[in-house]
Formats: C-alpha cells, sequence, structure tokens
C-alpha cells in the first residue's frame, strides 16, 4: 500500500496498526490507526468498490479530544458539499470536498506538532 510507504517515511508519524484490511477485485476496505510524534491519533476507515466510496478519518489528541474529522456520512444535509463535510473541535460542522487518506496525511504533515 502506498500509504503504509508515505507513513513509514514521515517523520511525524510514530506509528501505525492495520487493523482490518480486505481487497477485492474493483475495491477495498482498511481501517488503520495511526500514532503521529506529538501522541495524537488518527483513525482512518474507507470503503472503495466500482459504485460506492465511504470513508471516515477520525484526529484525535492522546486522551481523546477531537481535532478534526473528515468524513462523508449523509447526517448534514444542509451543508453545500453535502455528504462530504469536516468535524470541527468545536462540535461545528463545515463544508469540505471529497478527501483522500494521502490528503489527510499531507493536512497532518504540514501541520505543526509539539514534541
Amino acid at each position: 500500500m502506498e500509504i503504509l510507504r508515505l507513513l513509514e517515511q514521515a517523520d511525524w508519524a510514530a506509528g501505525y496498526e492495520i487493523q482490518e484490511y480486505r481487497r477485492w477485485a474493483d475495491g477495498f476496505y482498511r481501517k488503520l490507526r495511526i500514532t503521529l510524534t506529538d501522541t495524537s491519533v488518527l483513525f482512518a476507515r474507507e470503503y472503495v468498490d466500482a459504485s460506492e466510496r465511504n470513508y471516515s478519518f477520525h484526529w484525535q489528541t492522546a486522551q481523546g479530544a477531537l481535532i478534526a474529522r473528515w468524513d462523508n456520512a449523509p447526517h448534514h444535509k444542509h451543508i453545500t458539499t453535502f455528504p462530504h463535510h469536516k468535524h470541527l473541535s468545536s462540535g461545528e460542522a463545515v463544508e469540505n470536498k471529497s478527501i483522500s487518506l494521502q490528503e489527510v496525511l499531507e493536512f497532518i504533515g504540514n501541520s505543526e506538532f509539539e514534541e
């Protein structure tokens, strides 16, 4: 997986655990737990097949407080990018385009970490 190579080379990633991975002819399902050098954790879940893509990328502090979550669960119909949205630490859900795990990792990698 290209994502694993990215994590192994990233100086901000402390480690990862593949909690589940399945692949079939036209898709895959993956569930990862990624620990960052600042002790925060990213829980990444993604299902992709020929006709559907569901994702949730949940980033939280080591104590469990939400930093951000990107997902496409269809529960914020008022957001113009529905079903794609981002949950902020304030509890607010805001517009967000469809986003990949690689884009989330790039966002996190460009964030400032306190070591």
